[in-house]
């Protein structure tokens, strides 16, 4: 019961980031600077996670060992997963970045793979190199990929952001079953707020305060719903699921995002499908069969050790 209660916690978080890739664009393509989208993610994550954190036992059993993963996470979650990912939806579509997203369980693997020295098989190495090559499918469809502001630029960016998430899931799963996941949360936020603390006040200005009142009902409701369903429920949700489950089996989760967010970018006529698109996810999805393959094969021979 406990393990389809983390799955679920995985598929609803999976979902909601999904729907973000369609609200990453159209705030930007608004006019919002993807910067305000950030900060104001960051700091209602702020609001939520660190006070609950503080009355929780396992916000003061931090050991210096737990601070400096939790500092070098924290900087994962915040600059390189919300910061780039926002970044790079904002100059590309929200079907390519959402499918670049799939590729975290290949990282997801790799890092695993070095941290825990578990044994490499075949089925690891396929599924990485076709997952890597689906993304370059989408990566370097789209011209000039070093030329800042272009759709390639983009998906670049949104593939370090990608990869900051794959390492994060994996490092920070000792933190999650020894001290919880709202104390994991508090810490992670309060170090990324402090390490934010330069833009926050480069950017709480008047005239910050001025765009987002005077910016359009829509474009404000769909801040807000990034804001709570896009990033502190999801959020929260993903670390409980990662908390019980293992981090490959985590990430295989993200294979839900691009379904979302294709289905929301047509809806919305965001974006239209391509032969690069229909070859990248091929790939994945090849990359998907493999992966399991590994991850099946790496849980029956840990079964066997217990034995």
């Amino acid at each position: 019961m406990a393990v389809t209660h983390y799955n679920r916690d995985l598929a609803v978080a999976n979902i909601l980031f999904g729907a973000n890739f369609s609200f990453y664009v159209s705030l930007t393509g608004g006019g919002m600077d993807f910067r305000i989208v950030f900060l104001c993610q960051l700091l209602a994550g702020a609001a939520a996670f660190i006070p609950a954190a503080a009355v929780t036992r396992g916000f003061c059993r931090i050991t210096a060992r737990d601070a400096a993963v939790m500092a070098g996470v924290s900087l994962l979650i915040v600059y390189g997963w919300l910061y780039m990912l926002l970044w790079g939806a904002s100059l590309t579509s929200p079907i390519d970045a959402s499918t670049i997203a799939t590729l975290g369980p290949a990282f997801t693997l790799v890092t695993a793979i070095a941290v825990h020295r578990r044994r490499v098989m075949w089925a690891d190495i396929a599924g990485i190199i076709l997952a890597i090559a689906g993304g370059a499918v989408l990566i370097f469809d789209r011209g000039a990929v070093f030329v800042r502001g272009s759709e390639g630029y983009g998906n670049l960016i949104v593939l370090g952001a990608v990869v900051a998430t794959a390492v994060n899931t994996v490092l920070v799963k000792p933190q999650l079953a020894r001290l919880g996941v709202r104390a994991v949360l508090g810490w992670c936020y309060l170090f990324g707020t402090l390490a934010a603390l330069p833009l926050i006040l480069r950017y709480a200005t008047a005239g910050t305060a001025a765009a987002l009142r005077s910016a359009p009902l829509g474009l404000r409701t769909e801040l807000l719903y990034i804001m709570i369903f896009g990033t502190v429920l999801p959020i929260y949700l993903l670390y409980r699921g990662t908390g019980g489950l293992t981090s490959v089996h985590t990430a295989l989760y993200r294979y839900i995002q691009p379904v979302v967010a294709t289905a929301l970018a047509l809806a919305r006529r965001q974006e239209r499908i391509d032969h690069a698109n229909i070859v990248a996810a091929a790939m994945i999805a090849a990359a998907i069969v493999f992966t399991m393959i590994g991850f099946s094969h790496a849980k029956r021979m840990h079964q066997q050790k217990k034995l």
